[in-house]
């Protein structure tokens, strides 16, 4: 373990804490903007995963808000259901495949939630369609804790009001993060040597993630969301930038 390695995944950590703090979601993302240019694909996908777990439990506990069970259950139940697929995918991964994603990732999704509030409220689907959404974000929990992704997008299309939709995120995330690391840890993705980043990311998170969750009450969410959907859209060209000729070499 380096001092590089220990600079990078803190500060990953704490980055994202704050950010997930603030927003209720993100943890995997933004870290993994961070973590994927220097850290082994296995071993961030477990930190942001645990890392996700720790300051989804933190922010449970400091901003709590009120949800609907019904609402949430479809969410549930499809992420339980698509977590051990994500789980399985991970190994599969090599680092310019695994940084390619995470860039397509990052470069569509942001500009799309950008723009989302000019888009017409998506109606259709009900409770089946909240049940795929959740399978899809249990898949991309298991693959690196990215399990609020799509979900926050499909519930801004849906035009939830904002402590409802932070309720629906903050539940769904912490479920999945409990499954997603469970899982790895039965897998054996989970190693003794990884213990001591996992202590570090735990205490790197703490004070992040309070301070986001104090600023989350006073803070304007549409300046937040663009600084922050901002940066991980650049994150994600980077990251395309970097990864994309070592796949179109591959291929040559």
């Amino acid at each position: 373990m380096t001092a590089e390695l220990i600079a990078i995944v803190a500060l990953g950590a704490v980055i994202a804490g704050f950010v997930q703090g603030l927003s209720g979601f993100a943890f995997g993302m933004v870290s993994m903007s961070i973590w994927a240019w220097t850290v082994e694909p296995r071993l961030a996908a477990v930190l942001a995963v645990f890392g996700a777990l720790v300051g989804q439990i933190i922010a449970a506990v400091t901003v709590r808000r009120p949800f609907n069970r019904t609402v949430l259950w479809p969410f549930l139940l499809g992420g339980v259901l698509g977590v051990p697929l994500g789980v399985w995918l991970l190994p599969r991964f090599d680092v310019p495949l695994f940084q390619t994603c995470l860039g397509v990732l990052l470069a569509v999704w942001c500009p799309l939630m950008l723009l989302s509030d000019r888009l017409p409220p998506v109606r259709w689907g009900g409770r089946r369609a909240d049940a795929v959404i959740g399978g899809i974000g249990g898949v991309m929990g298991g693959i690196g804790g990215f399990a609020g992704v799509v979900p926050t997008l499909w519930c801004t299309l849906r035009r939830m009001q904002r402590d409802e939709q932070r309720a629906v995120i903050q539940n769904f995330n912490l479920a999945m993060q409990v499954v997603a690391f469970t899982l790895h840890v039965g897998t054996g993705n989970v190693t003794w040597n990884m213990v001591p980043l996992l202590a570090m990311v735990a205490v790197a998170v703490l004070v992040p993630v309070l301070l986001g969750g104090k600023l989350y009450l006073g803070i304007s969410e549409q300046a937040f969301r663009k600084i922050v959907l901002g940066l991980l859209t650049a994150s994600g060209i980077a990251l395309l930038l970097a990864s994309l000729p070592v796949l179109l070499k591959r291929l040559g």
